[in-house]
């Protein structure tokens, strides 16, 4: 278990982790995909209208943290770069919100 990392292969972990972050992106598409579908089942109303929005939107902030993501992983550098931690909070932050407007369009 050296320390070396001249000559490092770095296998098949960034296509792993870039597939990860394109199924991710997916299912979140289908998440908000089905919130849609769940807020205007009955009829639209404005407060169904805004829920739709604001998860378009958040769904948005996502796809273009992963899309970054996916990018920096597809790069033929020996090491992609870390993820910067904004990205990594951006991220959090817009699934937690649309957990958020999940479980108000349940309720």
């Amino acid at each position: 278990m050296g320390g070396v990392t001249a000559g490092r292969d770095p296998g098949l972990q960034p296509e792993r982790t870039r597939l990860a972050w394109r199924r991710t992106t997916l299912s979140y598409a289908v998440a908000s995909v089905l919130a849609l579908r769940t807020a205007l089942h009955g009829g639209a109303s404005a407060t169904g209208i805004a829920a739709c929005a604001l998860c378009g939107a958040l769904w948005l902030g996502f796809l273009l943290v992963a899309h970054g993501r996916i990018r920096a992983l597809a790069a033929p550098a020996a090491r992609p770069a870390a993820l910067a931690p904004r990205h990594a909070l951006a991220a959090v932050l817009c699934t937690v919100a649309t957990a958020v407007c999940a479980a108000a369009l349940v309720v």
